[in-house]
């Protein structure tokens, strides 16, 4: 499934010019990134390069992990965000959605 994953996602850069950088887009899928994710990222990298203040981290914000939010606050960033669906959810769905999408 990975390897037609991966194949999918080339011909998605190979036709979608708004991919920036390729090379930084398809590791990034690789690694299980989603395409939107994937994609602002690359295309950060493209534009400030790897390094300096507004150059995108590996490691993301300052932000404490999912697992100690409290599920309303989980909930009140998915919605934030667009998440459809999610009233329901519990915690563990919320947090699978917000990094999931």
């Amino acid at each position: 499934m990975a390897a037609k994953r991966a194949t999918s996602s080339k011909k998605a850069t190979s036709k979608n010019p708004s991919i920036k950088n390729p090379e930084v887009y398809e590791a990034l899928r690789d690694q299980g990134a989603s395409a939107e994710k994937a994609a602002r990222i690359s295309n950060a990298q493209a534009k400030y390069g790897d390094r300096g203040a507004n150059a995108p981290s590996s490691k993301g914000g300052k932000s404490p992990p999912y697992e100690d939010w409290r599920r309303d606050d989980l909930y009140a960033k998915a919605r934030e965000i667009g998440l459809k669906g999610v009233s329901r959810a519990t915690k563990s769905d919320l947090i699978h959605a917000l990094r999931s999408h």
